[in-house]
């Protein structure tokens, strides 16, 4: 394996722990800034929206950058906020800080994705592109219990200590291991929102907004999930998160497989409507703890399954722009993770147990579903348009 990718998923790794570890921590940052979990989960909301609003903000400061020395930037932005958050002392100063730790998150991917088709063997970019996203899913295998074990039994702020650690780790691994690639200076922005007339890409950004909101209606409320219904100790939602971890593992090769062999758009369709069954039959059998642990693995894979076909279609719908593209992207998953985390909050607000997250995650998905097949059948037409016009 070449050395960049490996150093692109290390990125990815610091990446995925500060963003998912939230979940494991969510109690513990409650009762320690004494406040309710409902509204520790706008911890979540506020680094997805940071996500959401500096992909194409930071994507303009640098898409004429070289591309490593923008990753390093991004990298060594990562490393810094999230320092900061381990000192933050109330719920407005880490909300803030959580805000600024995302900024960067969009970007990062948006040109890590770029640089990965470029490092990819002929046909293999959705794999390339699956190894960087790797890094953020094995953060979910080690990083991320590893934090929650930590946060719970220690203190939340030590694990943000720890990110900043291997944002630090991301640079020397960039600066080291990263080939220097030539920056685009034939880039424009003006030139690159063309890509918004496009319907395709709004299809898409839809499809990753609001289907892959299902997913993280499940993962913002997991833990207590775990220890309410599940009747798990606390301490054992460390070893449940690995098993998350290792479903997103499995699920993230997967998707880069389907998309290689099969289309984009079909293995999308298919995958969001395991996310509908999935999350429904979790709703019935939450209270059985081997059952609930297998339902966890297999939500964790079907999920990231689809972050690969949907990071390819998004490049494909942005063609011309693959930057800017490629980088909302996932500012579009952590739409649905904000989307997600707040909606499933409802019911919770409202007096509903700890499965009603997951009604609102099958909601999602399944609208998720009728945006893919009207992006399936609007392809369809265009390409009839275009047989009818040449002939």
């Amino acid at each position: 394996m070449q050395k960049g990718l490996i150093a692109l998923a290390i990125g990815a790794f610091t990446i995925g722990m500060t963003e998912f570890v939230m979940m494991g921590i969510l109690p513990d940052l409650a009762a320690s800034l004494k406040i309710s979990i409902p509204e520790a989960g706008h911890f979540i909301s506020a680094y997805a929206l940071g996500v959401v609003v500096g992909a194409p903000f930071l994507t303009v400061m640098l898409q004429n950058k070289p591309p490593k020395t923008a990753l390093i930037v991004l990298a060594a932005w990562i490393m810094v906020f999230n320092s900061l958050s381990a000192v933050a002392n109330d719920y407005w100063s880490l909300l803030i800080l959580r805000f600024l730790s995302g900024l960067p998150h969009g970007t990062f991917f948006g040109i890590g994705a770029v640089v990965a088709g470029k490092l990819a063997k002929e046909g293999k970019t959705a794999q390339a592109i699956a190894v960087m996203f790797s890094g953020l899913t094995i953060a979910n295998v080690v990083g991320v219990p590893l934090g929650t074990y930590i946060g719970h039994y220690i203190d939340w702020r030590i694990t943000f200590c720890i990110v900043g650690v291997i944002g630090l780790l991301t640079i020397v691994s960039i600066i080291y291991w990263l080939p220097k690639f030539e920056s685009n200076e034939n880039s424009s922005f003006k030139k690159d929102l063309a890509i918004f007339k496009r319907v395709d890409l709004w299809l898409v950004l839809a499809i990753a907004i609001i289907g892959t909101g299902g997913f993280f209606s499940w993962y913002s409320y997991i833990a207590p999930l775990f220890t309410e219904v599940s009747k798990f100790d606390a301490g054992a939602v460390t070893y449940l998160m690995v098993v998350a971890g290792l479903g997103m593992t499995f699920g993230n090769f997967l998707g880069g497989k389907l998309s290689d062999t099969y289309s984009p758009l079909m293995a999308t369709i298919g995958l969001l409507i395991g996310m509908c069954i999935v999350l429904m039959l979790l709703t019935f059998v939450a209270d059985n703890q081997i059952t609930v642990t297998v339902m966890t693995f297999v939500i964790g894979a079907v999920a990231f399954a689809i972050v690969a076909p949907v990071q390819i279609m998004m490049m494909q719908s942005a063609k011309g722009a693959e930057i800017l593209g490629s980088s909302i992207s996932p500012a579009a998953m952590n739409a649905g993770n904000a989307l997600g985390a707040y909606l499933a909050g409802i019911p919770l607000t409202m007096g509903y147990g700890y499965t009603s997250p997951d009604w609102v995650g099958f909601a999602l998905a399944f609208v998720g579903i009728l945006i893919a097949l009207a992006l399936f059948f609007h392809r369809k037409q265009k390409e009839t348009t275009l047989i009818t016009c040449k002939a």
